[in-house]
């Protein structure tokens, strides 16, 4: 498993030497057995996981790591482990040959992305809500100093875990189990923080806009992505029950709210992106993640509707700024 001493002393450097003292404790609840059945599980695979040594590695066009001839022989063992961890929802992940065709096309949204944020050379990042941590790689990649993802479902941390024990090498990234309301409230400690598929899921989405703000320091960046909805400045759905088969689904502003949102929570220099319609070659099933995907929630007769009768899932990326 991951040694989090170093995290420690990066916070303990960057003036968070508080956080560092909760997060060892944090941490030691969240990787408790006893309170997750199958974390046990999931912790063997990892271990079963062949010690190899990537001859290649490419963390800028893609997450590669490795080539096949690296494996020596250790194929089966390489898949096996890799697919006990079953469903890849986050990806696509290249890893000494094995083609790990994941739930989402993540690249595609980090090539939405990438040219509209600020470069992220030498930056402090903080990835909310970042599934199993590929975009966490795509960060790393891009120059960051170090890139700290937090997301609550200990699968997608132990998948993180597996990757990382096949890049073979220390890396300045790190997946913590955690919500983000389990973070120091005000820390200011970040230059960029994305919240990506993460607004939408949020009771209060302005308490959540005050949280991002508050994990950035003067001047940081802020890259929102969430689902939003076609309208005017008062546009926004609110679903009666489920949306698109979520049920943790609140509210789905127009772009021109959620702006306006985020104006009220004093953020900055926001720029609308992208806005994207997200379709059934984005997010599908796949034999890495073989349960039902975004086809199934769709109106078979009617693509342009979720099974529930609401608009089909369109998504936005903003960027902005604190003061």
């Amino acid at each position: 498993m991951i040694d989090y001493s170093v995290l420690y002393q990066e916070l303990e450097s960057l003036g968070a030497g508080n956080w560092a003292q909760l997060l060892a404790e944090q941490l030691a609840d969240a990787f408790d057995e006893r309170g997750h059945g199958d974390l046990r599980k999931w912790r063997e695979a990892v271990d079963e996981l062949p010690n190899l040594k990537p001859s290649r590695v490419n963390l800028l066009d893609s997450v590669s790591i490795g080539q096949s001839t690296d494996v020596f022989g250790q194929e089966q063992q390489l898949i096996q482990g890799i697919q006990k961890l079953h469903p890849w929802r986050k990806g696509p992940y290249q890893l000494y040959g094995v083609d790990v065709d994941t739930e989402w096309r993540s690249d595609w949204k980090w090539d939405r992305l990438k040219s509209h944020i600020a470069p992220l050379r030498n930056r402090t990042v903080l990835d909310i809500g970042c599934g199993n941590g590929y975009h966490c790689w795509r960060m790393l990649g891009a120059g960051a100093r170090l890139v700290i993802g937090i997301d609550p479902t200990l699968l997608s941390v132990m998948q993180f875990q597996a990757v990382r024990k096949l890049y073979a090498a220390d890396a300045a990234v790190y997946l913590l189990p955690l919500g983000v309301e389990q973070l120091p409230t005000e820390m200011k400690l970040f230059d960029t923080v994305f919240s990506m598929g993460v607004l939408y899921h949020r009771r209060s989405p302005i308490d959540h806009l005050l949280e991002l703000k508050g994990c950035l320091r003067p001047g940081g960046e802020l890259v929102l992505e969430t689902l939003v909805v076609e309208g005017g400045m008062d546009t926004l759905l609110f679903p009666e029950s489920r949306y698109a088969q979520m049920r943790n689904v609140w509210f789905l502003p127009s772009c021109e709210l959620l702006m306006r949102w985020m104006r009220r929570c004093g953020f900055k220099n926001i720029k609308l992106c992208d806005v994207a319609k997200t379709t059934v070659n984005e997010q599908r099933s796949t034999q890495w993640m073989r349960f039902n995907s975004l086809k199934d929630f769709l109106d078979p007769n009617n693509a342009e509707l979720t099974c529930e009768g609401l608009p089909a899932p369109v998504r936005a990326i903003v960027v902005a700024n604190t003061d």
